[in-house]
């Protein structure tokens, strides 16, 4: 992995670590991540790392459902939950794939460069 490329991917990392919508389980691949960056342990590293940013991304079908159940009102409140399924259903409108949340963005960063990560 060039310089450039870990210094992209732990920028995305960090950003990805810090949003409020990050699993735990992408948190902790994160961390690992960064303390492999730049050892030998690095190309296992990135491996683990992608596999688990690909399991994490959330399809925007998934997004319109967690938007519209009773957990996300229960967790983000009433109010909050349907103005996130309103964003979530504009998204899907207009051909969006994913989740756009600070956490899933970030996840689509890192594995758009996989080909050049692996």
């Amino acid at each position: 992995m060039t310089n450039e490329m870990r210094a992209y991917v732990t920028e995305k990392t960090r950003s990805l670590m810090a949003a409020p919508s990050c699993c735990p389980e992408a948190r902790a691949a994160g961390r690992a991540w960064l303390d492999a960056a730049g050892t030998d342990r690095e190309a296992a590293g990135t491996e683990i790392y992608l596999a688990e940013l690909a399991e994490d991304v959330a399809p925007i079908g998934g997004l319109i459902a967690f938007a519209s159940s009773p957990k996300a009102a229960a967790h983000l409140g009433a109010e909050k939950a349907a103005a996130l399924l309103a964003h979530a259903e504009q998204i899907r409108a207009d051909g969006a794939r994913f989740c756009d949340c600070p956490a899933c963005a970030a996840a689509l960063a890192i594995l758009g460069k996989k080909a050049e990560l692996l």
